[in-house]
């Protein structure tokens, strides 16, 4: 009987321990490969034509002036796009954010801070 008592206290105990413990929601373990700030525009037009060609990722959205994501016409943010369609094709698949130091990982929805990208993602 003590056993019983002791065993359904310590069930309770994990059950408002499991609902207490804030979980992680699938926004926010995303993550997206964007063009670093400090990158130069020569350096992110090579990692960007790289990705676009050899490297797989989807740039036909942004290629075109009536595409969803032409606009900002920057190469900055085109790199942002081309960059984050080749890492999320391919990071499952041993594909990284590097792109020679170019890019890098963000937590932060980037569509928060550069309209193009969500209509891109």
């Amino acid at each position: 009987m003590a056993s019983t008592f002791l065993m359904r206290r310590i069930l309770l105990a994990l059950l408002v321990l499991a609902l207490t413990i804030p979980q992680q929601s699938d926004a926010e373990s995303e993550q997206w490969c964007i063009a670093d700030e400090q990158t130069p525009e020569d350096e992110l037009q090579a990692a960007l034509d790289w990705a676009c060609s050899k490297g797989g990722a989807d740039c036909s959205k942004m290629q075109q002036q009536n595409q969803p994501c032409f606009l900002p016409n920057t190469i900055r943010d085109h790199a942002s796009v081309a960059f984050n369609s080749y890492y999320q094709t391919y990071k499952h698949k041993g594909g990284s954010c590097y792109f020679k130091g170019a890019a890098m990982i963000t937590e932060l929805d980037p569509s928060k801070f550069s309209p193009s990208l969500s209509l891109c993602n």
